[in-house]
């Protein structure tokens, strides 16, 4: 049984999705659910699943290297990133390389970096006249939104799209194919 994390900062609709979709699969177990903040809907979700949770503080995250100490000690394997929106430090991507994926609302490498995600990323994308937008989900390195890339699927930007029908169409999108990439790289992987 490969034991996984799931980071997450707000809502949690990508994690409850996941959740669903993993929860009778007999090799792979949502087994923490960790967030950067203690209010956090995604919190909710893990306790309505019985799953442990880890609320990060930002100084020690940063900082130190007792977050990868707990990670170990709960037996994770791998970790996902869904709407998790601090940096991840580099002590945790030396612990788990190769082993952190995120999934980002736009179609890497245009629409990354440092204050893109939400709503500010999909009106980036109509403000640009994009004909297409869509999902990447990719390995996590040091940088923000840069490392390799696992797979993406898009969909039409619409000549009379807002911020909030475009990322509604990317979230499906979110929801229809992170859950099976995850089980797919997570079984493919060696421990």
């Amino acid at each position: 049984m490969k034991k996984i994390a799931i980071f997450a900062s707000g809502s949690g609709s990508n994690t409850k999705n996941i959740v669903e979709y993993l929860k009778d699969q007999k090799n792979i177990n949502v087994s923490l659910i960790v967030s950067n903040k203690s209010d956090a809907g995604v919190l909710k979700i893990a306790k309505k699943h019985s799953i442990p949770t880890l609320v990060l503080d930002k100084e020690t995250f940063f900082s130190g290297n007792d977050h990868v100490k707990e990670l170990r000690k709960t037996g994770i394997e791998f970790i996902v990133l869904a709407g998790f929106l601090w940096k991840v430090p580099p002590a945790l991507i030396k612990a788990f390389p190769g082993k952190i994926i995120n999934i980002h609302p736009a179609l890497l490498p245009k629409y990354g970096g440092k204050g893109m995600y939400g709503l500010h990323v999909h009106q980036a994308v109509i403000d640009n006249k994009e004909a297409e937008s869509g999902i990447t989900i990719h390995y996590v390195d040091e940088q923000y939104d840069h490392g390799n890339i696992l797979f993406q699927a898009t969909c039409a930007v619409l000549s009379n799209d807002t911020a909030e029908s475009l990322a509604k169409r990317v979230l499906e999108l979110e929801h229809k194919h992170y859950p099976a990439v995850i089980e797919q790289l997570v079984e493919g992987s060696s421990a």
